[in-house]
């Protein structure tokens, strides 16, 4: 039987500049409104096949992003039928590429992303490429850089936000053991984006590695609650690298004796330190604006 162009009875005319793909996502938004039972939730088991090259984001931002930047890494897409209508785009792409979406409740979701802090979407996708520190120093032509070392910061949230700072702050790269935590579905919800845009540049020692980098003409500055100059009459070199630890020990003693300039935040003094990612931000934005 053929398709009628007549107008249903008591409805409005069908719109003939409506795409395909809207009417999905329009029929997505409407699952909304349906009993949770009817949504047919899938289940989590696609996820056991997850490779050590593809890995998880969630969160509406840090989603938006990736898909921006590198669409084609996205292997699958787990939705709530409340954000459908906002990602009709990555839907109507996926379907294209013959990739799997899915729409799915808060319950599955959580599943999927392991936290509950998912915010409706969930992506599989193929991790970005590790680099090696060695390998990005030898690149050359950088007379102005900013790179960022950590020494034992762990803390998924501390690492989303340290990392969003450094995209904000146009910082090259962070150096780090595992370099492989920046790239947890935590830290880069928290990042909001910011992980796309920042690489971790992996060393298996880190005295080592910041040996290397001041061979390569970086200044090595770290940070110091009790000591130290302070950070806002201190002129900061164009290539530098800021050297953090985790905030009950700070930077290994080794690490402290080898820095060019160790530096201190002035404040009250009424609190014993910073937040390790509240200090890299302040510190970057020093460096960012005595470089403008």
């Amino acid at each position: 039987m053929g398709m009628s162009q007549q107008r249903p009875k008591g409805g409005k005319a069908a719109d003939p500049l409506q795409k395909p793909w809207m009417k999905n996502a329009k029929s997505a938004a409407n699952k909304a409104k349906r009993p949770v039972a009817a949504l047919k939730p899938q289940t989590a088991k696609p996820l056991k096949t997850v490779l050590d090259n593809e890995g998880k984001i969630y969160g509406e931002n840090a989603c938006r992003v990736m898909f921006q930047q590198r669409p084609e890494s996205v292997i699958r897409l787990y939705l709530s039928a409340q954000l459908a209508p906002k990602f009709a785009d990555m839907m109507k792409y996926l379907a294209a590429a013959k990739k799997a979406y899915h729409i799915v409740d808060d319950a599955e979701l959580e599943k999927v992303a392991g936290s509950g802090h998912h915010g409706g979407i969930v992506l599989l996708v193929k991790r970005k490429a590790q680099q090696k520190l060695a390998d990005y120093l030898q690149q050359k032509g950088r007379k102005q850089d900013c790179l960022l070392a950590l020494d034992g910061v762990g803390n998924p949230h501390n690492l989303g936000a340290i990392t969003r700072s450094c995209a904000h702050f146009g910082v090259g790269g962070i150096i780090m053991k595992q370099p492989e935590l920046l790239q947890s579905g935590a830290a880069l919800r928290t990042a909001e984006g910011g992980g796309e845009f920042v690489d971790g540049l992996s060393c298996d020692n880190l005295p080592l590695a910041l040996k290397l980098c001041k061979e390569a003409g970086y200044t090595l500055i770290t940070t110091s609650s009790h000591g130290g100059s302070s950070l806002y009459n201190t002129p900061l070199p164009a290539k530098v690298v800021i050297v953090f630890g985790e905030e009950m020990f700070g930077v290994s003693q080794h690490v402290a004796k080898n820095a060019d300039i160790a530096l201190q935040i002035p404040g009250t003094g009424k609190v014993e330190s910073l937040n390790v990612s509240v200090a890299a931000s302040l510190i970057l934005g020093e460096w960012y604006r005595q470089q403008s």
